[in-house]
Parts: C-alpha cells; sequence; structure tokens
C-alpha cells in the first residue's frame, strides 16, 4: 500500500509548503505565528517558550473546535509530532478489556500509566490502574492543550514519566456574555449537542458548559452515550489576587462487542468521572504563584460479558477511586533574567476495587473474588526546585530536581537540567536530560494473583533531547526539528506470577513540524515523527504524519487533513500484526448569519479498511452534519 502513498502524502506536503513560501505576502509584523507563545506546562508559571529547553507543542481553542469534535484527543493526534491514540469506533473509547483510548508518546502510554493527562496542572487518572480516562477529555473546558513530549516528572511527578497533556481551562477575560449552542448527527445514528455559556462582570467571570454524545458506532453491541458537564467561578480579590473553583463531571454507557473472531454480549461499561479543584493564585512584577486543592474520583461499574453460546456473569466488577491532593508553588525573579521556582505537594491516591452479586447487589466473597479485589491508600509528598537563568541575551541555562516519596515504593531523586542558545532572534538550540518516573499502581501492588507491593520500586527512564525551531516571514512561518534518546529501566511486568521490576526498552526518533500562515485566508500545517524501539511496542507507530490546510473567506470556511501511519503494531509477540493507512478527513462551514453557522464534516474520507486495537475494525467513511447558534 503503501510506499506509494507515502510519498504521494510526503510530495504533496512539499509542494504545498513551497508554493506557500512563494506566493507569501511579506510583512514585519507577527500574524498567527508562534514567536510569543506562552506556555505553563514545562515551568507552572507563564513562559516565552522560547526561554524554555522543553519540547511543549500548544493545540489552541480555534485548532480543537474546527472539526466539531467533542474530545480533545483526535485533534491532538494530528497536531502533535510523535503522539497516537488508540481508537476502535465512531465515539467513545469505553475502559477495561478492548479499551481505546491510550495516549502514546515516544513509546511510552498512558494506558500505563507513564504518560499523564493534567487540568490546570492538576493529576488526572484512575487510582487504581493508573491509567487516564479518555471519555473524559472534552474539548468543552478547554481553552487550549500543551503537550510535553518528555519527562514531566520534576514538576509533576510520578506517571508523568513520557510526558504530559495539560488541558488548560477556558476564562472570561472581557465584560459581557457570549452563548454557544452546537448539534449534529450522522452516520450510525451518532448524535451530539453542546451548549456553553461564558460571562464576566466586574470581577467575577463564569463558565459553564453541558455536552450530550450517543452512538450505535459501527458494530452489534457497540453502543455508547455520554453526559458531561463544565463549570468554573473565577473572582478576582484585587490587581493581585484571584480564586477560582471548578467541576467537571461526565458520566458514560458503553458497549464493548469484543474482537470480531471472538465476539461478547453483555459486555458492559458504567462509568462516572469527576475533577474538581480550589485555587488561589498571586501575580505580582517579580514573583508569582499558586495554592491548589484538587480531586480527581471515579465510580466504575463493569459487566465483564461473556462468549457467544457461553454463560453470563452472576457479578460484576465495581471500583472507587480518588486522586486528590493539595499543589504549592512560587515562581520568584531573584536578580535580573533569573526564573527560580519552589514549589511542594501532597497527594493521596485511594482505590477500591470488589465485585458485587447481580441480582442482590452484596459484595461477592468467594476466594476468588477476593485475590481480585483491593482497598489501598497511598501518599505521596514531594518537593522541588527549578532555577532558569539568561546568562546573555543568547543563552538561558536550567536545572532542577524534585524529591518524591511514595508511601509504599519508597523515595525518588529526580533530576532534570537544559539550555537554551539563540544564535539568531527568530531560532533557538535546546538540549535537555530528564528523568522521568512511575510508582507502582494499585492494580498491581494489590489485585490480582501477580499482586506485588513487598517488592516493586518505581519505573524510570532518562531521556536525551536537542531540538532547534524558527520563524521566518515575519513570524508566519515556523518550522522545528527533535531528536531524542530515551533509555528506561524497572519496568513493571508480570514474570512467573508475580510482578517485579525486570524491562527495559530504548526508543529514538526524530521530529519534526512546520506551521505557514500564506495571508487572511489561508494557513497550513504539517509534522511528522519517527520512532526506532529495540522492541516494538504496540500502539506506537514506526511513522505518523500529518498536513493540514484550512482556508477561510468571509462566511466560508474548510479544514481538511491527510495523517499517514506506517508500521502501528496492533499486537505484537509470536503473532505481531501491523498496520498502515492513510486517513482524509475535512470539515466545511458557512455562517449564514452573525447568529446560525451550517457545518458538515467527513472522517475516512479514503474508506479505508484498517485496525488500531488488535480484532476492532474501524469504520469506512463517515459523515455527520450540524449547526452552531452563538450570542
Amino acid at each position: 500500500m503503501k510506499r506509494n502513498s507515502i510519498s504521494l502524502v510526503a510530495a504533496s506536503m512539499a509542494a504545498t509548503l513551497w508554493t506557500a513560501v512563494l506566493h507569501a505576502e511579506p510583512t514585519d509584523t507577527i500574524n498567527g505565528g508562534r514567536i510569543n507563545t506562552v506556555v505553563v506546562t514545562g515551568t507552572r508559571s507563564a513562559s516565552d517558550v522560547r526561554h524554555l529547553p522543553l519540547t511543549i507543542t500548544t493545540v489552541d481553542r480555534n485548532t480543537l473546535t474546527a472539526n466539531e469534535r467533542q474530545n480533545i484527543l483526535p485533534t491532538l493526534m494530528e497536531q502533535v509530532p510523535g503522539l497516537m491514540v488508540t481508537s476502535r469506533g465512531v465515539m467513545g473509547y469505553g475502559v477495561s478489556t478492548g479499551a481505546a483510548g491510550g495516549i502514546n508518546v515516544r513509546g511510552l502510554s498512558s494506558g500505563s500509566g507513564q504518560v499523564m493527562v493534567l487540568i490546570d496542572g492538576h493529576p488526572q487518572y484512575n487510582g487504581v490502574y493508573g491509567h487516564s480516562i479518555a471519555d473524559s477529555y472534552q474539548t468543552l473546558m478547554a481553552e487550549r492543550v500543551e503537550v510535553m513530549r518528555s519527562p514531566a516528572s520534576m514538576l509533576y511527578g510520578s506517571n508523568a514519566m513520557g510526558g504530559v497533556v495539560n488541558i488548560v481551562t477556558r476564562k472570561m477575560n472581557t465584560d459581557g456574555s457570549h452563548t454557544t449552542l452546537n448539534a449534529g448527527g450522522g452516520s450510525y445514528g451518532t448524535v451530539q449537542v453542546e451548549a456553553a455559556n461564558q460571562s464576566r462582570i466586574g470581577r467575577l467571570s463564569t463558565t459553564t458548559a453541558a455536552q450530550y454524545s450517543r452512538s450505535d458506532n459501527h458494530r452489534p453491541n457497540m453502543k455508547f452515550e455520554q453526559y458531561g458537564g463544565y463549570v468554573k467561578l473565577n473572582y478576582d480579590l484585587s490587581d493581585h489576587w484571584n480564586v477560582y473553583g471548578d467541576l467537571d463531571l461526565t458520566h458514560f454507557n458503553a458497549s464493548n462487542p469484543g474482537t470480531v473472531s471472538q465476539p461478547k454480549l453483555e459486555n458492559k461499561q458504567w462509568i462516572t468521572r469527576g475533577a474538581a479543584s480550589l485555587v488561589l493564585e498571586n501575580h505580582f512584577s517579580g514573583t508569582n504563584g499558586a495554592l491548589s486543592v484538587y480531586d480527581n474520583f471515579g465510580r466504575h461499574k463493569i459487566n465483564d460479558g461473556y462468549d457467544v453460546g457461553g454463560t453470563p456473569q452472576t457479578d460484576l466488577f465495581r471500583s472507587k477511586d480518588a486522586v486528590a491532593g493539595v499543589s504549592l508553588w512560587q515562581t520568584i525573579n531573584l536578580f535580573e533574567g533569573n526564573h527560580t521556582t519552589i514549589g511542594a505537594d501532597y497527594q493521596h491516591i485511594y482505590g477500591r476495587a470488589y465485585y458485587t452479586d447481580r441480582q442482590t447487589n452484596a459484595i461477592v466473597t468467594t476466594p476468588r473474588r477476593l485475590m481480585q479485589s483491593a482497598h489501598a491508600h497511598e501518599n505521596e509528598v514531594a518537593g522541588y526546585i527549578d532555577v532558569r537563568q539568561d546568562i546573555t541575551d543568547w543563552l538561558t541555562l536550567d536545572a532542577g530536581i524534585r524529591y518524591d516519596h511514595h508511601s509504599t515504593a519508597g523515595g525518588e531523586w529526580v533530576p532534570q537540567g537544559g539550555f537554551v542558545v539563540r544564535p539568531v532572534a527568530n531560532g533557538e538550540l535546546k538540549g535537555s536530560i530528564s528523568k522521568g518516573f512511575r510508582n507502582p499502581n494499585t492494580r498491581e501492588m494489590y489485585l490480582y494473583g501477580t499482586a506485588n507491593h513487598e517488592t516493586l520500586q518505581a519505573e524510570s527512564m532518562v531521556s536525551y533531547e536537542v531540538a532547534w525551531s524558527q520563524r521566518l516571514v515575519g513570524g508566519r512561518l515556523h518550522y522545528g526539528i527533535n531528536l531524542f534518546i530515551i533509555d528506561g529501566k524497572n519496568l513493571i511486568q508480570p514474570v512467573a506470577g508475580k510482578n517485579i521490576n525486570s524491562g527495559e526498552f530504548n526508543n529514538r526518533g526524530v521530529e519534526l513540524e512546520a506551521s505557514y500562515r500564506i495571508n487572511s485566508n489561508w494557513s497550513v500545517n504539517t509534522n511528522h515523527s519517527f520512532l526506532h524501539m529495540h522492541s516494538p511496542l504496540v500502539a506506537s507507530p514506526k511513522y505518523k504524519g500529518y498536513f493540514g490546510g484550512m482556508f477561510t473567506s468571509g462566511a466560508f470556511n474548510a479544514n481538511v487533513g491527510v495523517q499517514q501511519v506506517c508500521g502501528l503494531y496492533t499486537s505484537n509477540g509470536a503473532n505481531a500484526e501491523k498496520e498502515t493507512f492513510t486517513l482524509l478527513n475535512a470539515t466545511v462551514g458557512y455562517r449564514v448569519s452573525p447568529l446560525l453557522r451550517l457545518w458538515v464534516k467527513g472522517d475516512n474520507l479514503l474508506a479505508q479498511k484498517y485496525e488500531v486495537n488488535a480484532g476492532y475494525p474501524m469504520p469506512r467513511a463517515t459523515v455527520m452534519g450540524g449547526f452552531q447558534l452563538e450570542f
């Protein structure tokens, strides 16, 4: 298939970018470029990305909403090099066996707790299994998403071993009120509705949003339904202090049909997830920081189902979990060009897993089910310091260290260092060495026959990275290249019936990205990642590339993207399977009036036959249409 398609996509990208440069309108001003990109993920406080030695990709709200997606993950997979998201249907990722929604970055996975999702810097993961819950990450709450593709454990601790996906939530900054209602429907009975309002009166600003979605999906016994809501209240106490609280809730019902070769019946899931935080922030000319209290919690009920012709389950798996904590940090400018961040974190991880009888709802106490049950409380306490110093106007050095103590796994020192050299005003050479780690989770320590809390230690890795990025044509053209090497050890794996620290890995690769705003109507962007793994890992492709273009003229807008995935292992070992495929997606919109906008979108318009999860074929071409009201 597939060398020809790769060559065609690559040639198209090169031709389009070259045409864009030839027809560029020269300018000395920044119009949509990245010259002043400010991020918070790599340093806690708002910082110019040019002065950070870390690799961070920012996806803004316009990009997140351009393709009418209620979940952020499909867009991140397109826009972030080196990031792959597993999927199995039109809508919904689900949990448990057969689930999708794993976020894989440079060969490390959120499904294994090695990549962490944050909401405003607060950890979001299941307290029993340690993995992210993909259906929770809704576009309705996001102002932008910042993705750090190298270890972030120095700032965020365990589970940030391979990087973080930080959802920065929305905030109304001007007086007034703005309301949107977006609804659509299409293939396989798919429906999605989202309503949101943002308001500000004086010092008080609010964001409220709600969504509903459902789909029959493209296979029998694969229905998905979800309800979600988000509310945020922010109050400016003074010019220097503000406080905000927010709550995100989502509930979804999902059905897992099993693989094509081994279908399942009654394999259903009822999941509720929530995230709440209360944050006090300060902003002064020479210092800024925050004190926050947060809680990420969930309630899961799962019927594991049965094979066709088999016997229905008599009990249900249930779990309750919470990841709650307190975070305190302050950045101080001790002298010219200095940014010193000092922080402390406390985190309590709670998890309970058990079975109940389907008829009586009583807890099942058979020996087998008791072996598969657990009730655990773990604590983590950490302190860290990060010092960034502009030595000259062309050189910045950065060094930080964290000490993190887990109540069962013990202590971990986490160093990080890097540099930024700016040989020209519009370009940066960055280098970094950083350590990442992941403490064992409740499942590995206490659940099932492989449980082992006596001797398990943290997984760890060291990442080496060099990157160059530059902006040209007044900031409208941006390109970058990253080279990285990752060495990991102490991976937790079951050996001879027990979880032990036995695994090692070595990943290395190259990532490229470029974006160009041709004029007020046209913009294009592309990114590519090449990954070499000593041992092939599921859901980590050898090559992933994307080319997208956006056109806007008056009331009309169009967004088109082509994604190429090559060498994607859907299973490994003796029966390893690989996939290569090309996806074409497009969204077209037309604004009928200031109040009403119509849209239509198509996914997999080339009708590719492919799988991302082994045994779960993806749908061919799907279409949706809808409208947006805005007032």
